[in-house]
């Protein structure tokens, strides 16, 4: 744990006890902490929350292909450079941006898909067995008639 975590625990324990309750939002907390001078953004993390807010930007950035397929334009690769994390951003519409860019951004999305899974199912699990009365929450994880409904639903609509 950082140091940085362990201030950021430390101001949401204070604010729990005056605000107490089931459920808290982390930005009326943020607001909270920052208006009680409890937290100071430094410089790089001004950079890190703009840098945030464009990648934000790039993920929401669709177009439409010439078939009238919507998809996801810009894609990322998280990378370890010289002991620093870098993301980079690719644009599929971009003829400079490489093949490996996408193969990498691809596999990258596909574990993470398939890490949501895991979890998911981790937590249901536990949520079965902490609330073993009531009937056990099935999930099923097998997306393949999903996507196929999905793709059908999504078609262009072509002239009659």
């Amino acid at each position: 744990m950082t140091a940085y975590s362990n201030a950021v625990k430390e101001y949401v324990a204070q604010y729990r006890e005056l605000n107490p309750g089931g459920l808290v939002d982390p930005r009326q907390i943020a607001a909270w902490a920052y208006e009680n001078g409890l937290h100071k953004p430094n410089l790089a993390k001004v950079i890190d929350l703009i840098a945030a807010d464009i990648a934000q930007i790039f993920r929401e950035e669709y177009r439409t292909d010439t078939s009238g397929r919507s998809y996801r334009a810009k894609h990322a690769v998280t990378e370890r450079v010289k002991g620093h994390t870098q993301t980079l951003w690719g644009d599929m519409d971009d003829p400079a941006a490489p093949y490996d860019h996408f193969v990498k951004s691809f596999a990258s999305r596909r574990r993470q898909v398939v890490g949501d899974c895991l979890q998911l199912k981790t937590d249901v699990d536990v949520y079965n067995d902490k609330h073993s009365a009531h009937t056990p929450i099935q999930i099923p994880l097998d997306f393949s008639k999903d996507v196929e409904e999905l793709q059908l639903l999504n078609q262009p609509k072509r002239a009659a």
